[in-house]
């Protein structure tokens, strides 16, 4: 698993690349979809990356922020970033209208290890905004179905109006070669097609083998306390739970030191880490 960006085409990891919007898809509240196509048909046909890895989004005259890739490598061609409007950058690129070029560095940080976890059970667990960088694990896995046993998907939100990808993944309810759990905290309206409560309340639904699982967990800090409480009672080994945390990255190549963790470095060391490594720097959740 390799820690160093690799865009490949370009003679200058360092340096952006141009990429057109190709298309703007609205989400929730203040979030969109964006889908990318990089300008020069070389990178474009030759940048690869890894679930769990993520690129620096630049927009001339006002500066670069880190975003998730959403998007599956097994999709190639268009990049789909799930951003939201939060800070000067993502606010101008909110503005920008359709066919707008932007620029893209990356990709950075390790990414899943899916070799590894090829052969295994897959459990995706996603709290909130966490479904945005676990998308890219989902649609890989389904895309190399034959490479995983078991899939199963665990995404809880508080009312449905917050869930990202709300109706591609319940279009996932009816497919026979997973498990796809869908929850909202409530539904006042009685109108919600899948279940109500907690997120690890989905844990009743589930069956566990802890020598052939890999869990992906991504969400807002208070849920990482109880869905790690839930996969430790299941003895699942610590190495096999992921977490994908995006913490104050910012330049993507560990120069800046905003987002270091102890002795680590999101953005190179991460930004995704194994429960040990959550032991051993227990301010990183």
């Amino acid at each position: 698993m390799s820690n160093h960006p690799s865009t490949s085409g370009a003679d200058n990891i360092y340096q952006p690349s141009l990429a057109r919007i190709v298309r703007i898809l609205p989400q929730i509240e203040d979030h969109r979809l964006f889908q990318l196509r990089f300008e020069d048909s070389g990178i474009r046909q030759s940048f690869t990356y890894r679930p769990g890895q993520f690129v620096e989004l630049s927009l001339i005259g006002t500066g670069e922020a880190p975003i998730s890739i959403s998007s599956s490598p097994t999709r190639p061609e268009v990049i789909e970033l799930c951003v939201r409007k939060i800070g000067r950058v993502t606010e101008a690129l909110f503005r920008l209208p359709l066919n707008s070029l932007v620029g893209l560095r990356g990709p950075y940080g390790n990414g899943f290890p899916v070799e590894e976890m090829e052969k295994n059970n897959l459990l995706i667990i996603a709290g909130g905004l966490g479904m945005a960088p676990l998308r890219s694990l989902l649609w890989y896995a389904l895309d190399n179905r034959s490479k995983f046993k078991e899939i199963i998907l665990m995404l809880g939100t508080k009312i449905s109006e917050e869930m990202l990808f709300k109706y591609e993944l319940l279009s996932l309810l009816d497919r026979t070669d997973m498990k796809c759990l869908l929850t909202v905290d409530k539904d006042e309206e009685g109108i919600w097609p899948a279940q109500v409560g907690v997120v690890t309340k989905l844990f009743d639904a589930v069956k566990v083998d802890p020598e052939i699982t890999y869990a992906a967990v991504c969400g807002p800090p208070i849920m990482y306390k109880f869905v790690l409480r839930k996969l430790l009672e299941r003895n699942l080994p610590k190495d096999r739970i992921l977490m994908s945390l995006e913490r104050r990255m910012k330049c993507g190549v560990g120069k800046c030191g905003h987002c270091s963790i102890g002795y680590k470095y999101t953005c190179i060391d991460g930004p995704i880490f194994t429960y040990w490594d959550a032991i051993n720097l227990p301010e990183m959740i």
